[in-house]
């Protein structure tokens, strides 16, 4: 197999701009970079704007069986489930992800605790990444946060996972804006382009691979009396 050819493999950009579609978000223009490394090299791409759609807050799969009257999440869920790499992207305000991103972060932990058919939890076997954009400082804390979230629920973070852009602190041009410099940044440009790549060889990898290995992260076998090599077997 062609090793640039990833067309066995599918990602999903979920974008927690504020904005409704169909107004400009600057988070989409950062994120559209990795979408079109991707999309050349066959990779199939399902881009979701999370606020298009009526999420309702809460850490259940399915918020209309706890009292709500509607809950867009289980099909968005489902969508996010059949891809291979994750890109989660979000504007900073306050120093900090969106609220939209927060309440993404939440409906995913939703299904934390559900197992794959090798008896692990739901989300192992996907690679995850993050986009950040604003004119306030944040990025690195923004990443740090959403790769800690991705990774404590059983996504695998390959080097490089983080990319973002950000103007001069205080108001000023966004990154789509005209003379805002950042699709000419050539750090943020690279660091995008390397976390594309790095996202398509690891996803490649677990998934051609087998996924990720199951011995010593089975829920069922622990449960069942299995140690591993836990330095003390008799621990329960």
């Amino acid at each position: 197999m062609d090793p640039m050819d990833f067309s066995d493999l599918r990602a999903a950009f979920v974008n927690c701009t504020l904005k409704r579609s169909p107004e400009v978000s600057h988070t989409a223009g950062l994120m559209d970079v990795s979408v079109a490394i991707m999309r050349a090299h066959g990779v199939v791409v399902d881009e979701i704007r999370v606020v298009d759609h009526h999420i309702a807050p809460g850490v259940y799969p399915d918020m209309t069986e706890h009292g709500w009257d509607h809950d867009d999440w289980p099909p968005l869920a489902e969508r996010i489930l059949a891809a291979d790499i994750l890109v989660v992207g979000t504007p900073i305000w306050l120093g900090d992800k969106s609220s939209v991103c927060t309440r993404l972060i939440e409906r995913l932990y939703s299904r934390s605790g559900e197992l794959n058919d090798a008896g692990q939890y739901l989300y192992y076997g996907r690679a995850g990444a993050v986009v950040v954009t604003g004119n306030e400082d944040g990025v690195k804390h923004v990443a740090m946060n959403v790769l800690y979230s991705l990774q404590h629920l059983g996504y695998t973070i390959p080097p490089q996972a983080d990319a973002g852009w950000i103007g001069e602190a205080g108001p000023g041009p966004s990154y789509l804006d005209a003379g805002s410099g950042g699709p000419q940044n050539e750090f943020t440009q690279r660091n995008t382009t390397f976390m594309s790549w790095n996202l398509m060889h690891l996803a490649a990898l677990l998934k051609r691979g087998g996924g990720f290995p199951a011995y010593g992260n089975q829920r069922a076998a622990w449960d069942a009396g299995a140690r591993s090599g836990h330095p003390n077997p008799e621990y329960r």
